[in-house]
């Protein structure tokens, strides 16, 4: 099963917990990614690897929280 799908048995609490987890670890990506950035890293590869994970993270976020903030039609 994908990790989406394993988010779908969970519940609200445990939701936002995982919620502001992810949140942390893209925070912390982004600074990791940052600091290599301005060192002017050496491995391309790793930055590469770095951003990659920093996107499946945001996409976990946005699920998340379509999840628990549906969209209300008027």
């Amino acid at each position: 099963m994908n990790a989406f799908g394993d988010l779908s048995m969970k519940s609200d609490e445990v939701l936002r917990v995982e919620l502001e987890e992810f949140r942390r670890q893209h925070r912390d990506l982004d600074d990791a990614i940052s600091a290599l950035e301005e060192r002017g890293a050496r491995d391309p590869l790793t930055v590469k690897r770095l951003k990659q994970q920093k996107l499946r993270l945001k996409d976990m976020i946005a699920y998340i929280e379509d999840r628990l903030l549906p969209d209300i039609i008027a």
